[in-house]
């Protein structure tokens, strides 16, 4: 901001010294110039922020219950894990690009786990929004909101959505920082299969470059939808991922090399689904693993040699096709009540 706003001050001065037409339109182009020169070497800063999250990484995942809104609530203790990831690049268009996290676990027999994905588009035109209850649509961005900012759409182990929000990368005092405004999203897997007090998460993700990797910082509240809206608890997450060569990165790698064409397949059948431009919903309530399991399992086949991507990719359409709906019942009808893991 601070080269823009020199750039164009000294262009200002140099048109406005003369009142010639034709001196006027020049510096009137070199203010355009100037404006897109300053774009895009902001557009350039965010790609490298954006593609600094990708390497190998000691992770830690810490979420703290800070204070309640519900009366006769009380805060739950802390939850504290981590583990080791790699995040890779799987796609890079120039104004999108594609980033995968898979997890390296287990003790002397490490084992890969593919984790969640994010998909950054720059001035995005849609944004995945989600709406409750295993449901979700695209959402239209207004050229206001879309102009320099990027969108993150968040996906979960399957592929299937999670969330996605529209912020701004800002590159001041030494920080490469992205901010969105708060938004729903569903309840983590560390909830959702213990707990059903909650409905989604009204949060707000930061994602910022550190010396040494990257810290993905969330400011939640625990939102209730049985009856009126409510907040339960206000909630802090601080996820790091700090660069570790002190686990075998190839066993992620190796799996992603085996897997990558099954899964590309798997994105597409979801990225149809959305481009069809109608809300849709998991027929599942609460965890879905009726979703998941299959897809997975689907993945370990292929990684085994023992079915084809393309064989796989027909059968992991067929899931999708089973466990998805366009027609939506209501809200109140798509929560999951306590103790409760229907189909509807």
């Amino acid at each position: 901001m601070k080269y823009l706003t020199a750039t164009l001050a000294a262009v200002l001065c140099a048109t406005t010294a003369s009142v010639g037409a034709p001196l006027q339109a020049q510096g009137q182009a070199q203010v355009d110039e100037a404006m897109q020169s300053a774009e895009q070497q902001k557009f350039e800063q965010d790609r490298a922020a954006i593609l600094a999250m990708t390497g190998d990484y000691k992770v830690q995942f810490k979420f703290t219950e800070t204070v309640a809104f519900t009366e006769g609530y009380e805060p739950k203790d802390p939850y504290l894990s981590g583990g080791y990831e790699i995040v890779r690049v799987i796609e890079d268009r120039g104004d999108f690009i594609s980033l995968q996290h898979i997890l390296v676990v287990g003790g002397e027999q490490k084992m890969p786990i593919k984790h969640w994905r994010q998909d950054w588009q720059y001035q995005p035109k849609k944004v995945l929004n989600f709406i409750g209850g295993n449901a979700w649509e695209m959402r239209d961005v207004s050229e206001d909101d879309s102009a320099g900012n990027w969108s993150q759409a968040v996906y979960q182990v399957d592929d299937s959505p999670r969330y996605g929000a529209v912020g701004h990368w800002s590159h001041e005092n030494g920080v490469s920082e992205w901010v969105p405004p708060a938004e729903w999203r569903p309840l983590p897997r560390r909830d959702m299969t213990k707990r059903d007090d909650y409905h989604a998460v009204v949060a707000m993700n930061r994602h910022a470059i550190t010396p040494d990797g990257w810290v993905h910082e969330q400011d939640n509240s625990k939102l209730a939808l049985d009856g009126e809206a409510r907040v339960l608890v206000r909630e802090v997450g601080v996820n790091t991922y700090v660069k570790s060569d002190a686990f075998p990165t190839e066993v992620g790698d190796e799996y992603w090399t085996k897997t990558a064409a099954y899964w590309a397949g798997v994105r597409d059948i979801w990225n149809r689904i959305e481009a069809a431009g109608k809300p849709f919903a998991l027929t599942q309530k609460g965890e879905p693993d009726q979703l998941y399991m299959p897809l997975m399992g689907l993945a370990s086949e292929v990684a085994a040699g023992d079915k084809s991507a393309n064989a796989a990719i027909i059968e992991a359409k067929a899931v999708i096709a089973d466990k998805t709906t366009t027609d939506l019942p209501p809200l109140a009808a798509r929560l999951r009540e306590p103790a409760e893991k229907t189909d509807y």
